[in-house]
């Protein structure tokens, strides 16, 4: 009997209202904490964060630097086996140039040019910042005068990668500063083909010194790049919910984005042409992984209850901005622009003869048309004068014929003169 009676049922020790009302409790606190650590945080300080991405880039670049150091050792291994030698082709040369083109190798240049990596100074390059300086200001003035920066940046800010849930962007404010950059502390460093540098008076550097630079060694110029500014560009938009039909809700969105402040390394390097490949002559240039970019971002969130200057916001917004920088133009990635040929064109030629010829042309027909000037009014002059004096003397005449008295109301009509001797007589004109 002990065995068929059943076990006394365990109650709940919540109710169903007990627990819905814990369970919407811990909703919100999940919410607030939420909103209050991840969105309105504090962010951490600009030394930290600069410190964290630049250790990052730091490893990024050590991993690249030991990757090609790997490939190039499995290559060198792979070329000590033994290869059929490359069969010659005769060419018919020149007969003109015949003496070969000098070997253009880092040591040769560096000691015609009397530069010695291991003791020479950096240069200071202030000849340079003010020519750098001259750009940028007509740069700024032109874009006052003109809105074909304001249509461009509008233009690129609405092109097709702009997502479905923004509206319209438009730019609010455009900023491009008072400072200019200061350049300095300009040194040359032998690099290889892929860029990586070596220490003066290695064997590394021996044996890049007596190589080519048509093989891929050269030469980089690097200088430290510091500004201090506020180059600003500000945006409104909307966010947009489409779902479940389009334009739900609307979030209005302005944010503002200044550059504060830059400071880094620039590389600028020269990689000459290849005329088998029909490759020309390119400089690239490039920023080292020490760089520093800092940002003043402020947002505003809403229309009517608005939410400004949202830490998190700002956290995203200039995460994204590094990572835009980095995968451009930081080290191991580079930027590189083809040159014009250097040799001198008829059709780039400005000023000289042309000139001359010009001016030549327009005295000579200034002088045309003063001579010609000069001789239309001598002959009006002439003309004027001959008529003039025609008729100055014709009235003159008529006056001494008026004036003249005849000799007979003087004489009596005897035509003889008093005082004359007897039986001569005058002959006077009438």
């Amino acid at each position: 009997m002990a065995q068929d009676v059943c076990p006394p049922r365990v109650e709940p020790a919540l109710s169903f209202t007990q627990g819905l009302i814990v369970g919407q409790l811990s909703v919100v606190l999940l919410i607030a904490a939420f909103i209050k650590f991840f969105i309105f945080g504090d962010p951490p300080s600009p030394d930290v964060t600069a410190s964290l991405r630049a250790t990052e880039r730091r490893s990024r670049t050590l991993a690249h630097k030991k990757s090609l150091l790997s490939l190039r050792t499995s290559t060198a291994t792979s070329n000590r086996q033994p290869t059929s030698p490359p069969s010659t082709l005769s060419k018919k040369k020149s007969s003109i140039l015949r003496s070969p083109p000098p070997t253009l190798t880092i040591g040769s240049i560096l000691g015609k040019t009397y530069y010695k990596v291991d003791s020479h100074q950096p240069e200071s390059l202030d000849w340079f910042n003010v020519l750098v300086a001259q750009t940028i200001a007509q740069f700024r003035s032109d874009a006052q005068h003109d809105d074909a920066i304001l249509t461009s940046l509008t233009k690129a800010l609405n092109g097709s990668v702009r997502p479905d849930f923004l509206d319209e962007i438009k730019v609010t404010e455009l900023t491009l500063g008072d400072d200019f950059p200061i350049f300095s502390n300009c040194r040359i460093i032998p690099v290889d083909e892929d860029g990586l540098s070596f220490a003066p008076g290695s064997r590394a550097f021996e044996e890049y010194a007596h190589s080519a630079t048509r093989e891929g060694a050269r030469l980089q110029a690097r200088m430290d790049v510091d500004l201090s500014d506020m180059i600003t560009l500000a945006v409104e938009t909307k966010m947009l919910l489409n779902y479940p039909k389009k334009m739900s809700a609307v979030l209005p969105v302005a944010l503002a984005v200044s550059v504060v402040r830059f400071s880094g390394t620039l590389s600028i390097s020269f990689v000459p042409s290849n005329p088998s490949q029909s490759t020309p002559t390119k400089m690239t240039f490039t920023f080292l992984d020490d760089y520093r970019l800092d940002f003043s971002i402020r947002s505003l969130l809403g229309s009517r209850s608005r939410l400004q200057d949202v830490p998190k916001i700002a956290q995203l917004v200039e995460s994204r901005l590094h990572r835009w920088f980095d995968e451009r133009c930081v080290e191991p990635r580079f930027q590189e622009i083809e040159l014009p040929s250097m040799w001198p064109r008829k059709k780039n030629t400005r000023g000289g003869d042309e000139t001359i010829e010009h001016m030549e042309r327009s005295m000579s027909k200034a002088k045309g048309e003063g001579v010609s000037r000069e001789l239309r009014g001598e002959e009006g002059m002439a003309s004027g004068m001959d008529g003039q004096g025609n008729r100055a003397a014709g009235r003159r005449e008529s006056l001494r014929e008026r004036r003249r008295p005849r000799a007979e109301e003087l004489f009596g009509g005897s035509g003889t003169m008093p005082g004359s001797m007897p039986g001569m007589k005058l002959d006077l004109p009438t």
